[in-house]
């Protein structure tokens, strides 16, 4: 297909990036804690960090990386906690002491959690205290030399109190500290790594910088490989489609989504610290009173979110209250945005919730919409500079234009590949370069484009990626249980929820009782909201499940 987008692009933006701005992910940090020293980098639970305070915390960190574990260039290092001052610390410090961040969901069970650190080979591993009962389990077999274990007070004494009761909300029980041999405090930490002193590390654009872990067709979370070339990419890209609508050192963006997920990592942490804004971060955005009430006291210039938050958000009396004067940016990925939250959110903030999208194997942005839109249009956007698409059939070759098909991209943002797995790799990965991303979509004469079905049998609940087999697994681990699928199901909260058709062994087993069972092994959002048994499931002639016919079937129940 020709670029027929570049006709359509905002004024300003230019077709292609320069990636040879900067020398790697540290490069932009360093510019940035340098230009905007005194601004504020962060904003948590009232206090705040300068981009002086980070720079000099992330080297304090890094220095005990090298001086105290030896870290080599490449060693990777995994992160596990919500949106805390800590987390940018952490991440920044072991990226410039040259180690690759394995980001974890700090409410992942032992199981989902042991294999993400055993498969990447993290050697140290940096949590938030109230979730260090699961690493304490999850490290046996694994190669994690050192946990380092924070507390909200570990950074500065205005954390303390309230805010640790904060924390244990998010995590919904009263968790007490585990004491795990060989473990440090975060503190000792800045103390013993300022002492040692820190000492640069040439990184390289070739150079991995993440392992964001995601699922696949196989039930098996994977580590998508994401190189500094990727991230610095992504940031250029989305910077060039920013620069025309933002003040560098003058915005503040709300951070809600988590910054272990890339859509947050990349656009809030990332984009916004390139141009030196302030991101408030918001550690619990479940307690939706709670975070309006943050919103409040802040003239926030942009958000980023999903649907479902948006829509929490417009539900919410005191949030139809907060003065929007500032408000510049909404942004909605992760999820389809429902044109009816889209239309209540312009009209109650007076500015358009634009929808983007992108995966974690592409850093994650590959389209997005213009900020001078008017209004919703039910597309995903244009794609981004120096970002090429083709809509392709089951053969492989193109579609004419109009005409749905798999959305394929190419572009310096897409992954290196999945980490020391060359053969799901070649899965995804086409001859001459593109990225199949399992999502159909079709594009009109305008180059906006538009998701109309998923090829590959993900299901998308609140934003987060559920893979079935993985649920499957876990499920007919059950033993009542002789045979599962799982499928997502329309919900009017989530966009999707995790449905399971189960034949049983045993007649006795409930629905109540198979999701205690999955709850124990399977972090919340992939927990199956529903459970239907069956005596048998529809299968093809060869014995396997169908899972889109119980996919179909439910679509038509629900209307």
């Amino acid at each position: 297909m020709e670029p027929i987008w570049l006709k359509s692009y905002p004024e300003g933006v230019p077709h292609e990036v320069d990636l040879s701005k900067y020398a790697s992910v540290v490069d932009v940090f360093e510019q940035s804690v340098a230009r905007f020293a005194d601004k504020v980098s962060y904003i948590n639970m009232g206090v705040r960090m300068t981009y002086r305070e980070l720079d000099l915390l992330s080297q304090a960190f890094g220095g005990y990386l090298q001086s105290e574990l030896g870290l080599m260039p490449g060693d990777r290092v995994a992160v596990m906690m919500p949106n805390v001052l800590q987390y940018p610390v952490s991440v920044f410090g072991t990226l410039r002491a040259g180690g690759v961040v394995v980001n974890c969901n700090p409410l992942y069970t032992v199981r989902e959690l042991h294999h993400q650190l055993k498969d990447s080979g993290a050697r140290v591993i940096v949590v938030v205290e109230n979730f260090a009962h699961t690493v304490a389990e999850a490290i046996v077999g694994t190669a994690v030399e050192k946990v380092i274990v924070t507390g909200l007070g570990d950074l500065f004494p205005g954390l303390k109190g309230g805010a640790v009761n904060f924390v244990l909300k998010y995590v919904k029980k009263m968790v007490p500290h585990w004491h795990i041999p060989g473990a440090v405090r975060l503190k000792e930490v800045l103390q013993r790594g300022e002492r040692a002193g820190f000492h640069a590390v040439p990184r390289t654009l070739d150079d991995i910088a993440f392992l964001q872990y995601t699922g696949g067709t196989t039930g098996v979370s994977k580590g998508a490989v994401l190189t500094h070339r990727n991230i610095v990419a992504n940031l250029q890209q989305a910077y060039s489609w920013l620069a025309p609508w933002v003040k560098e050192g003058e915005e503040l963006i709300v951070t809600a989504l988590p910054l272990y997920h890339i859509f947050s990592l990349t656009a809030n942490c990332l984009t916004f610290m390139r141009i030196g804004a302030a991101n408030l971060l918001i550690t619990n955005p479940r307690d939706i009173p709670g975070f309006v009430q943050e919103l409040s006291r802040y003239r926030f210039t942009a958000l980023t979110g999903v649907n479902t938050l948006f829509n929490a958000l417009l539900n919410n009396d005191d949030f139809r209250d907060l003065d929007f004067s500032t408000l510049k940016l909404t942004l909605g990925g992760g999820m389809a945005v429902q044109r009816a939250v889209a239309e209540r959110w312009q009209k109650l903030t007076g500015k358009p919730l634009l929808e983007a999208y992108g995966l974690t194997e592409t850093s994650p942005a590959v389209t997005i919409n213009p900020l001078d839109l008017p209004a919703y249009n039910g597309t995903i956007g244009l794609p981004v500079p120096s970002t090429e698409i083709s809509i392709r059939d089951d053969t492989g070759h193109e579609v004419p234009l109009g005409h749905p098909g798999e959305l394929c991209v190419r572009g310096p943002q897409v992954m290196a590949g999945y980490w020391q797995r060359p053969d799901e790799t070649r899965k995804v990965m086409t001859a001459d370069g593109f990225f199949c991303t399992g999502d159909v979509a079709v594009a009109d004469d305008k180059g906006f484009f538009r998701i109309v079905d998923r090829k590959k049998d993900m299901i998308l609940v609140s934003g987060f990626n559920v893979y079935p087999n993985e649920v499957e697994d876990v499920v007919a681990g059950h033993p009542g249980v002789v045979e599962v699928a799982a499928v997502g199901v329309p919900d009017e909260k989530s966009g999707e929820a995790v449905k399971v058709f189960v034949v049983r062994r045993d007649d006795s087993l409930t629905e109540k009782a198979l999701i205690a069972f999955c709850r124990e092994r399977l972090t919340g959002y992939k927990v199956p909201a529903r459970v239907e048994f069956r005596d048998e499931l529809p299968k093809t002639n060869v014995g396997k499940i169908l899972r889109r016919s119980l996919r179909d079937e439910e679509r038509a129940r629900v209307g």
